[in-house]
């Protein structure tokens, strides 16, 4: 009887162990964002998988995010987008910090912030 309680322990603690272990890096997840653009604030959803995919959608509609970095609680990734038939590259640099996201996108006309919670 002993011998199985221990066992059973000894099973529970490795579950455990290999979860933590296991758990996805802070900036996997859907994000609720918005970029502070020279139109005006402008509300996107990121979603970032922990396979290193991910895709950026607003009202100039969905495209992937690539080149995905997570290193710790900082995140990176460039998008590109379609601006008025112009083709521009995002480059974000930002860093979670629980459920919160911040950081910004540097672009050719210069550094947009970006503020966000996670769905």
């Amino acid at each position: 009887r002993t011998m199985k309680l221990r066992i059973g322990l000894l099973v529970t603690l490795i579950v455990v162990l290999v979860g933590c272990a296991a758990s996805a890096p802070p900036g996997v997840g859907i994000w609720d964002v918005e970029m502070d653009t020279p139109a005006g604030a402008q509300a996107v959803v990121l979603t970032i998988s922990e396979n290193g995919t991910g895709s950026m959608a607003g009202a100039q509609g969905e495209q992937a995010i690539s080149a995905i970095v997570l290193k710790g609680n900082a995140i990176s990734f460039e998008a590109n987008i379609n601006a008025q038939g112009q083709s521009i590259t995002l480059n974000f640099s930002g860093t979670v910090d629980g459920d919160a996201l911040s950081g910004g996108f540097s672009t050719p006309f210069g550094e947009l912030e970006v503020t966000g919670m996670r769905r």
